[in-house]
């Protein structure tokens, strides 16, 4: 069989693991080849919490979308978000020795390695590194000091951070499922990637992703992400609420909230009644839409409104900072009705869904372009724009462990040339060994 590059987006959610394989076409749009999705037993919050559920839905997914491409799945690209993700801004600086040459790339990487090597909580580890503008002699807001002269290399950072152990777990669900990992991104970035456009992100917007576990944030101005956060509440504990307060079960109460389910109780009348059938003979339950819609409105009012703090903690009052694209929802939470009117009159900001259509080429499934499958899509992004052929490595699981073990090793020396994170490099590190490995 004759070697195709394609790549493949593995999305470990906390409702649905999903995994794509697609590949560019000539005009730069992404051709799905293969899809597969099951449901998530292990994870809760976007954090693994049972590894054996885990490795078996991974399974699933993948073998469902080998089924439906006809292609085998060895390296994916993953995504991590959960509550144990936070962000900090942070300011460095170098002394240069010599200020009569040029800044060069190894002043940058010099600069970025510095701060890897923050004293973070124990058991914490840096995951991205993103610089955000620079300052050469005092000389402030500048995008790209490469080729200027200058003694005091100065920069703001806006880093990210996560539990090593959660990393080192999804690394071991990967690979005990029989595969490798490619490449592990931050979900709302990726999510991001997939649905936003690169004039949003220049005017400055809000993607907000919600999820079944964790509704996600990621905020851009001037082309440049400022601000990241993770919400611990999503899709989920909103259907916790409808099966407390209507007292069914939490097939029925899911059910529920997809067909009949708003965010804004004023849409529905009284006299608006939904039967669920009884448990085992016992009678049927009759609901009237507006307290179903009271319930939803009032936990995602709440999520809302973290959001909304965590978007004037990045500073959106102040006119500079100001996002004057809005907010872009995305994820399987924003498919809930009337929830952008609710956003937008919470937040007084202009407001619109995210899909993933743009990217996606013509002939794509509908259900594909939906918002459930943005994090899956910017993944598969991410895989394709690294060009991260799928092909199977000749190492054991034994080395792969190890090198997952030696993850510390690689943060210490992660370089940020040409952005590239931490995990590019400790993605390549592990590549490298498993290859070279008899």
């Amino acid at each position: 069989m004759e070697h195709t590059t394609y790549s493949v987006g593995l999305d470990i959610g906390t409702t649905k693991i999903v995994a794509i394989i697609g590949k560019e076409n000539e005009y730069g749009k992404i051709e799905v080849l293969g899809t597969g999705r099951s449901k998530s037993l292990g994870v809760h919050r976007g954090v693994v919490n049972n590894i054996t559920q885990t490795i078996t839905s991974i399974q699933q997914a993948v073998e469902q979308a080998e089924a439906d491409s006809g292609l085998k799945i060895g390296s994916v690209v993953v995504g991590i978000a959960g509550q144990h993700i936070r962000s900090l801004q942070h300011s460095d600086y170098i002394t240069r020795p010599n200020s009569e040459e040029v800044i060069n790339e190894e002043d940058l990487d010099k600069l970025c390695n510095q701060v890897y090597k923050l004293v973070m909580l124990p058991g914490e580890e840096i995951i991205h590194v993103l610089p955000q503008e620079y300052k050469v002699d005092g000389q402030a807001e500048i995008k790209q000091p490469i080729g200027m002269y200058g003694g005091r290399l100065e920069a703001n950072f806006h880093v990210v951070v996560g539990q090593v152990s959660s990393i080192k777990n999804i690394g071991r669900c990967i690979k005990s499922a029989g595969l490798d990992l490619g490449n592990i991104t931050l979900e709302p970035l990726a999510s991001s990637d997939a649905v936003l456009s690169q004039e949003e992100k220049e005017a400055g917007v809000a993607l907000i992703d919600i999820g079944g576990g964790t509704t996600d944030l990621a905020i851009f101005k001037d082309g440049i992400i400022r601000h990241t956060a993770v919400i611990p509440f999503g899709g989920n504990i909103i259907t916790d609420d409808i099966k407390e307060g209507c007292s069914i079960i939490e097939k029925q109460a899911e059910l529920l909230k997809i067909k009949f389910g708003s965010a804004w109780p004023g849409e529905n009348k009284d006299n608006e009644i939904v039967s669920i059938p009884g448990l085992r003979g016992r009678e049927p339950k009759e609901i009237t839409l507006k307290n179903l819609s009271k319930i939803i409105h009032a936990r995602v009012v709440e999520i809302v409104e973290q959001v909304y703090v965590e978007i004037k903690n990045y500073g959106h009052e102040d006119p500079k900072k100001k996002l004057i694209a809005g907010i872009v929802l995305t994820g399987g939470g924003s498919q809930l009705n009337h929830l952008k009117q609710l956003v937008e009159y919470i937040t007084g900001m202009d407001t619109r869904i995210g899909y993933p259509n743009e990217h996606l080429a013509g002939d794509s499934e509908e259900e594909i372009a939906s918002p459930l499958y943005a994090t899956a899509v910017g993944l598969l992004m991410n895989a394709i724009k690294n060009g991260k052929s799928d092909r199977l490595f000749e190492g054991g699981q034994e080395e792969a462990e190890m090198v997952l073990e030696d993850f510390g090793e690689a943060n210490a020396q992660g370089s940020q040339h040409e952005r590239k994170t931490v995990f590019d490099k400790w993605s390549e590190k592990l590549k490298d060994f498993l290859d070279n490995a008899e």
